[in-house]
């Protein structure tokens, strides 16, 4: 089973520096000793034949089939999803993607041996992509597992196995090597940005939710997302990321976050060039999110979009020079500020307007699911579910699709 628990923070974007500030975030579940070094990533060196790691493996790896229906238009109102999801229990705690099982009507899952049982949602994150499902336990024995790995010691270029259902096809393998590790995708808002494995192991609808294994048969991520206009740019969540989440999906059915209500990126001496107008060191409000603490609290976003070289930014907007008094002039003191907040806690900002400094202070709320989150609806990256259609009947007209 996993383990681990933090609360995850954050709100912001601040383009390719988010990384420390999720590190941040999770740090109370991977913090090293004091005194103590973090030890370098070591390769997994392991002689099992894939073969044999397919065979152990496989059994702990379940089809998902989720239905959702859409009551308001008058035809399509069912749609049917399938997925991909392993048991990490021996009494029958699956783990796989949220945009599989989150906000379906019913989900059911079938078993290696054939065996087809109905799924109760535990918990979902819609921004990392994971959720938590339970099936009935066995009558007798238990049921087999996979085993979690280290995503922390994953290194480019090791070579990596995928198990899932791709359309449907039960008990895929691919194969192929991890091709970055800590992917940041550009122009994503920080509340859904997560340090991503990419790999080129083939990847298909179908397949979301399904584990990436090392070469020790160890699960190392779940296989989330792919880019639908390259080939061989897969992505799948690091294992330790849900270990750290896993404790508030079981106990919570959600993962708690503080609500602070506002993206933007922190000016730097790289924005200060680009833009080439005076700016003060702290983060840019650019967005504020509707009927968030921020917006009630009189926060001001962007006004004004320029392009320079590609890169988008939204000026004309306050600039928070401090939190809770920690000075916002580098990735480091902004993943500094971030990590004590709490849902609860007073966040007191020093921000920056029309040449005056100002104070605001508000309580942060428990952060809800917005819009946004949900996996379907970002920009570069497309969910691997697949879509199961029944066959319309004889002399029925069809639609073109």
């Amino acid at each position: 089973m996993l383990t681990h628990d933090c609360e995850i923070v954050g709100a912001v974007r601040v383009g390719r520096l988010a990384l420390p500030l999720l590190i941040g975030a999770l740090a109370c579940c991977a913090a090293v000793p004091g005194g103590q070094a973090a030890e370098p990533p070591k390769a997994a060196t392991c002689s099992e034949s894939i073969s044999d790691i397919y065979d152990r493996v496989s059994p702990a790896v379940v089809f998902i089939t989720a239905t959702s229906i859409n009551p308001y238009p008058l035809s399509d109102r069912v749609q049917r999803i399938v997925g991909s999801g392993f048991l990490i229990d021996p009494f029958g705690l699956i783990l796989t993607n949220s945009h599989v099982a989150f906000g379906r009507q019913s989900v059911t899952v079938t078993l290696d041996d054939g065996t087809t049982l109905p799924a109760q949602l535990v918990g979902a994150d819609p921004i990392f992509d994971l959720a938590l499902l339970r099936i009935p336990p066995p009558s007798a024995g238990t049921l087999p597992t996979a085993t979690p790995g280290d995503s922390d010691r994953v290194r480019v270029g090791e070579e990596v196995l995928a198990i899932g259902n791709p359309m449907g096809l039960n008990q895929t393998l691919t194969r192929g090597i991890v091709s970055a590790i800590n992917r940041i995708l550009p122009e994503t808002p920080f509340s859904l940005m997560e340090p991503l494995i990419q790999t080129d192991a083939p990847i298909n609808p179908g397949s979301s939710g399904g584990p990436l294994l090392n070469r020790c048969g160890e699960v190392i991520g779940i296989t989330t997302a792919i880019m639908p206009e390259a080939q061989g740019i897969g992505f799948a969540i690091p294992i330790n990321l849900a270990k750290a989440v896993f404790p508030s999906l079981l106990n919570h059915g959600r993962v708690i976050r503080p609500w602070l209500g506002f993206h933007g990126q922190l000016v730097g001496e790289p924005l200060r060039n680009l833009l080439r107008i005076p700016l003060v060191d702290g983060l840019l409000v650019e967005v504020l999110e509707p009927r968030s603490p921020a917006e009630q609290a009189g926060l001001r976003g962007g006004q004004l979009e320029i392009v320079v070289a590609g890169r988008s930014v939204l000026v004309g907007g306050d600039i928070i020079t401090s939190v809770n008094g920690v000075a916002l002039d580098s990735p480091d003191r902004l993943s500094q500020a971030m990590r004590p907040l709490r849902v609860g806690t007073t966040i007191r900002l020093t921000v920056f307007r029309d040449g005056n400094y100002r104070d605001v202070e508000y309580t942060l709320p428990e952060r809800p699911v917005l819009p946004g989150d949900i996996r379907g609806q970002r920009s570069l990256l497309s969910p691997i579910r697949g879509s199961v259609r029944p066959a319309p009947p004889a002399g029925s007209p069809q639609r073109a699709r």
